[in-house]
């Protein structure tokens, strides 16, 4: 797949001017959006998505479209966990409905520009050593274990890290207890000190940063062209803050959506690890030759990730349904 620079150029203006239209036409002024307006952008920048993947589709071909699509679809299941503790670190540091908009959006700039840092990485460590499918392998499959163990309560979990996270930011930085509008910093009693948002811009920058580890591996499984992987993380993250007012008290009815991404990030793990023996280098595992093991394809990849969301989301909406329907005791 070749993509020239200029299209690069063209791919990340755009990208920045939808940001820049999102701030000042949504994010400027602090308010609450309603149901209709976050459902309306929702359906617009998945719709933008969608057209832009059509685009890959036709330039380059149904192989790297379809490998988009998957990467799309996998990268958009996982911010919806995000979301979730996004949730969780709002009602922790109490930010007004009015401001959350403008957290949550500096919150995705700066995934963005993080992601992009770990593709690099990523994609010049792939292009080095093809023993890298290896670790990135072992490393989704130990993040699938790790999300199925945490799954009993994640709320406490995720509580834990950002109170250690919280703690070691107030010894580094003098920090007030009450917010001043949006705004990072304040001054009480003559003295420069940092407001509660810029806390939560941290914890949110720290997340992000554990989201990318995740993330950027599980997609470098379904496509290793960096091109795709940055549109399919920059498509997946746009629209995520309406998302996440449109969504609201849908998220805790999503009770099973750990175990379908547990499921997702270890069958791609098992995926770069078969690659990772297709192409195989390395001198102790069959002498340094590589092993003829089955490849697992994109339409399988993409079939499998849809169908494990869908059967996913609607084994949570009826045992949430049961659970309301059963009259407490």
């Amino acid at each position: 797949m070749q993509v020239s620079t200029t299209m690069w150029i063209i791919t990340c203006l755009v990208i920045l001017g939808l940001f820049v239209f999102d701030f000042f036409a949504h994010v400027r002024v602090p308010h609450a959006p309603s149901l209709k307006e976050s459902g309306m952008w929702s359906a617009i920048y998945i719709t933008i998505a969608v057209i832009f993947g059509g685009f890959v589709w036709w330039k380059w071909g149904s192989t790297y479209g379809g490998e988009y699509f998957a990467g799309y679809v996998t990268e958009k299941a996982l911010s919806v966990d995000n979301l979730f503790v996004f949730v969780i670190i709002m009602s922790k540091f109490a930010v007004p409905k009015e401001y959350q908009q403008k957290v949550l959006l500096l919150g995705i700039v700066m995934a963005l520009v993080l992601r992009g840092l770990f593709i690099a990485v990523g994609a010049a460590a792939i292009n080095a050593y093809s023993w890298v499918f290896y670790l990135f392998g072992a490393f989704l499959i130990f993040t699938a274990i790790k999300l199925l163990r945490e799954s009993d309560d994640p709320v406490e979990h995720e509580e834990q890290r950002e109170s250690r996270l919280e703690r070691f930011v107030k010894r580094v930085l003098r920090t007030s207890d009450t917010y001043d509008g949006d705004r990072l910093f304040t001054r009480i009693s003559g003295k420069r000190m940092a407001t509660p948002m810029l806390l939560v811009l941290i914890v949110i920058g720290f997340t992000d940063i554990l989201f990318a580890l995740d993330s950027i591996p599980a997609i470098y499984g379904l496509t290793q062209q960096p091109y795709l992987v940055f549109t399919a993380n920059a498509f997946a993250l746009m629209g995520l803050r309406q998302l996440y007012f449109l969504l609201g008290g849908l998220l805790d009815r999503l009770v099973y959506l750990s175990f379908g991404l547990s499921f997702i990030l270890a069958f791609i793990g098992v995926k770069l690890v078969l690659h990772a023996l297709h192409e195989n280098t390395l001198p102790f595992i069959n002498g340094g030759e590589h092993l003829s093991v089955p490849e697992i394809s994109t339409p399988l990849s993409l079939g499998i990730i849809v169908g494990t969301l869908v059967i996913t989301t609607i084994a949570s909406l009826v045992s949430s349904r049961r659970q309301k329907a059963v009259p407490p005791a």
